[in-house]
This record gives C-alpha cells, structure tokens and sequence, in this order.
C-alpha cells in the first residue's frame, strides 16, 4: 500500500496549508471526493519496532478526523454512492467515504463505538478466510521474525541469504527488504518461504494469525447496522497479480459467497488485496467485473473524478498514514495538491549482508 510518511512530507503538508494553496487548489486538484483507507484501529503501542506503523491510527485519531469532516462540510457517503457521486458533474460539496481493510479484530473495540457516535457510514472489506480462522498473516510473522533475531537466513530464489540486523534501523530495514521480496511471489511460494522462515525461527505462524480478525458474530452485527457495508476482500488475501486468473476468480467469487451466505445479504463492492503496484492490474479489474462486483478499491493514491472520469472497479483510494496526526496535513491531504505514490521513508535499501 502507499505509504506517506516521512519528516520533509509531513513539513510540505503543513506549509501548504499555512499557505493556502492547498484550498486555493482544492477545486482544480480535489475532484468529487476522495476514499479514505484505514486498517488498524487501536491506541499507540509502545514497541519500538513497528514496521507497519503507518497502517495504525489512534481511535482518538479517527474521533477528531470524523468531526472535522464535519465541519470542513464534507459529504460522508456509503461506498455505493460513490461511483453515482463520480458521475455527475462537479459539485461545490465534495465526499469522503471511509473504508476500513482486514476486518480486524481491533475495528470492533475501537472503530466502531467512534462510527456508532458519529452516526456516518462506512465500509469494512473482509478476508473471510482470517474471520474463519485458516488465514495465514504472513506479513505479522514476519514481523515477529526480524523483532527476535539479529542474524536471520533464508532461501531466496533457491540459494541461501543471510542478512544481520542488530539495530532498530537495521531491523526496519531487513522487514523492508523481506516483505517487498515476498510481494514478488506466487502465494504458495510465499507459503513455502514464511514456513521455512518460521519454522528457523521458532514462530508460530497459526498462532500470530488466530485471532486478528473479528468474528461471524461481529459482522452479523455490522451487518445489522444500516451505516455499514460489508465488503469482500477475497477468502485468503493473496496478491492476485501472481495468480492463474482461475485461481484469481474463484478467490473474488467464494469471498463474495461466503460473505452472502454466512450473512443473508448481497455483496457488491470489492477492494484488491494489497491493493498497490504489482498487486492487481487489467486482469483483474476485468475479473472483479466478471465476479459481480459494482466496485472495487484498491491502494493507489488519488481522487475521485467527477463526470465518470474514474473507473468503479479500480477506484483510487488515500491510504491514511496513521504516523501523521495532524488535522492540517488531513485537510491537505483531501485537497488532492499532494496525492501521490511516496516511497516509504523509514525502509533503506541497504542492509548488512553475511
């Protein structure tokens, strides 16, 4: 997913917004709206390493953001109003549509009361795969791999590697490196490499993966809920884009009838595991289409354009940075002035080989 982070990043946002050119812009640069991404919604950890920082905000964060939408007189709509917002001509009032990926656990203690309060829309894609308990989040794995070892080897494109990591930096580093090779693979070939990783270095990997998605009974509940839209996000979350389009297609479609069955209701919308360069593409977007889907996201920075300028099954979508809190660098953010793919700042490409 894109990541926005980064000191000189977060400088740039403030003097747009001190300046004015951000709202001064907004009407050239902002189009009909935009889609807010979030996946974890819980407090601030203390651990020093987090290397998926950015995709964490606060609830208090999310609190705030809500009520200055409000205030800045953005629209909030459902997802399946965007793509009617998306052709009509533009309008003085622009939307925001939140979006929340994974189906965590932690969207049930700490989202959900905020959204309740707030009484505004939202969607929440689903993996029903991890709600079933048979996902595997090899990217949390990984994690705990890196976190525990300064000297880690693997088989990498069928020879061994071994890299150090002593320090934090070092560490942030080699996670970098590790996760970007694993988004290069098939998923049984990132299957075969987490299992050989974990079972080095005594991770369980089942277990890291038991638990961090909310249960049948908290979508059923959602479910309920007139606010909220229930959304696939395939059965096992894999990067479709290093799949047979067989494999591909019977992903999009049993999440879709999972979604329907175990919850009474149609499932129309849809968001592209990962969702970033290299994660989806043409055949998937025609594959989306041809699973039933009226719409589907993906991790790509941009905005909504008005006069049908957007295409509904590849709708771009700002990925919030839970490292920024500021409310400016949101207001910014929403103008469109700076919305584009950044190269996540906290991963060097170098590292201490052995």
């Amino acid at each position: 997913m894109p990541f926005q982070g980064g000191l000189l990043a977060n400088i740039g946002l403030e003097l747009a917004h001190f300046s004015g050119l951000a709202r001064l812009m907004e009407g050239r640069t902002g189009g009909a709206g935009v889609i807010l991404g979030f996946q974890h919604v819980r407090p601030k950890r203390a651990d020093a390493f987090q290397p998926l920082r950015a995709q964490e905000v606060s609830p208090e964060f999310l609190d705030r953001a809500i009520t200055a939408l409000k205030t800045w007189n953005f629209d909030i709509l459902p997802i399946g109003d965007v793509a009617g917002r998306a052709g009509q001509a533009a309008l003085a009032r622009r939307f925001v549509s939140l979006t929340f990926d994974g189906a965590y656990r932690d969207f049930m203690m700490h989202a959900y009361p905020v959204l309740s309060r707030h009484r505004v829309p939202f969607t929440v894609y689903v993996p029903t795969g991890f709600v079933d308990g048979i996902g595997r989040a090899w990217w949390l794995a990984l994690e705990q791999v890196v976190a525990r070892n300064n000297r880690i080897g693997l088989v990498m494109n069928r020879s061994e590697h071994h890299f150090f990591a002593a320090t934090l930096k070092e560490k942030r580093q080699l996670y970098g490196i590790l996760h970007a090779w694993m988004m290069t693979l098939a998923p049984d070939d990132v299957a075969v490499a987490i299992a050989d990783l974990c079972s080095r270095y005594g991770v369980d990997l089942a277990a890291v993966s038991t638990g961090i998605a909310m249960g049948w009974e908290d979508l059923a509940k959602l479910a309920r809920d007139p606010q909220a839209t229930i959304a696939s996000a395939t059965v096992n979350y894999p990067n479709l884009a290093h799949m047979k389009g067989t494999h591909v297609l019977r992903e999009m479609t049993m999440g879709r009838t999972v979604l329907e069955n175990a919850l009474g209701g149609t499932c129309q919308h849809f968001a592209y595991p990962f969702g970033g360069e290299g994660s989806f593409g043409p055949r998937e977007i025609l594959l989306a289409k041809e699973a039933g889907f009226s719409s589907a996201v993906t991790g790509k920075s941009g905005v909504i354009r008005s006069d049908g300028r957007s295409d509904p099954m590849a709708l771009p979508r700002i990925m919030w940075d839970g490292r920024r809190t500021s409310l400016r660098a949101l207001r910014v953010v929403l103008s469109g002035l700076t919305v584009r793919r950044e190269k996540r700042r906290d991963v060097e490409p170098a590292i201490n080989y052995g």
